[in-house]
């Protein structure tokens, strides 16, 4: 139903004669733009630095700890690592960074992930840019052509995810360990890596293709208690995904940047026992 009687344009989208006659693009008089505003900042900033850090090549491992970003090393120009997540499967031919190689995957994880969607959907797309405000595009849809359609191969980088996460929780264990290899010690940096596998754990299983996974095509909880347990728990999880999905991305940068200081030699790691 109209709600008043001024010509609408014809530019498409949501102004049009068969949407309401409301010639402001939006009632709101709050700082609607604020929050997509950040949201852009914040992961511009995460953008910014990851990528510096993948084409670096450069100060991602010291004894015990190596880079999430450069975790498993995968080609052969990686820094020797002992015991660490080395697998020379590409060979000497690829001469760019080997973390270009892994960061596919917790990347197209990330960037598939359905917060992540509305996350950048309205920072940069503005599509919406905020509720009860118009997004300016002339036509809209959704995701069902490319390359939005591309969104639906989330469920896969999820299991992908998962391995990454394990490995991620191998390079936690072998932080237990002092530059010399010695089991048995624990530094601020072995603090910092439990933290960000904590996080990144919580956030990989509060993910709604997990939920699906753990519950999903059951037509009866009762006669599976089980995965009604699981489903439950996966649940609780996936209502903090947003804030998980935040505190997880500052926790790998921060994790990255910890090792890029300690290899850099900005200081040495401190030692708690």
């Amino acid at each position: 139903m109209a709600t008043g009687t001024e010509p609408q344009p014809k530019s498409g989208g949501v102004r049009t004669r068969t949407r309401a006659a409301i010639t402001a693009p939006h009632l709101r008089t709050d700082r609607w733009w604020l929050a997509p505003a950040a949201t852009a900042a914040g992961l511009l900033a995460f953008v910014v630095y990851s990528t510096w850090r993948a084409f670096a090549d450069a100060d991602y491992y010291a004894a015990p700890y190596v880079s999430p970003f450069y975790s498993p090393c995968l080609a052969e120009n990686c820094e020797p690592m002992r015991a660490g997540p080395n697998a020379d499967l590409f060979g000497s031919w690829w001469g760019l960074s080997p973390a270009i190689i892994i960061l596919i995957f917790p990347l197209g994880f990330r960037l598939t992930c359905y917060y992540y969607r509305k996350a950048y959907y309205r920072g940069f797309w503005m599509s919406p840019p905020a509720c009860a405000v118009a997004e300016p595009h002339k036509k809209y849809t959704g995701e069902t052509r490319f390359p939005l359609i591309l969104q639906n191969i989330h469920r896969y980088f999820f299991y992908a995810a998962i391995v990454v996460a394990g490995i991620l929780t191998y390079d936690t264990v072998l932080a237990f360990r002092d530059e010399h290899y010695e089991w048995g010690h624990m530094g601020l940096g072995t603090l910092v890596f439990l933290v960000n596998i904590v996080l990144i754990w919580a956030y990989t299983l509060s993910c709604h293709s997990c939920r699906h996974i753990v519950g999903g095509q059951l037509k009866h909880f009762s006669k599976h208690p089980v995965r009604y347990r699981m489903w439950q728990w996966v649940g609780k999880l996936n209502a903090r995904h947003m804030l998980l999905a935040w505190t997880s991305l500052v926790s790998v940068a921060l994790a990255d940047f910890y090792v890029y200081l300690v290899a850099s030699g900005v200081f040495d790691d401190p030692r708690l026992f």
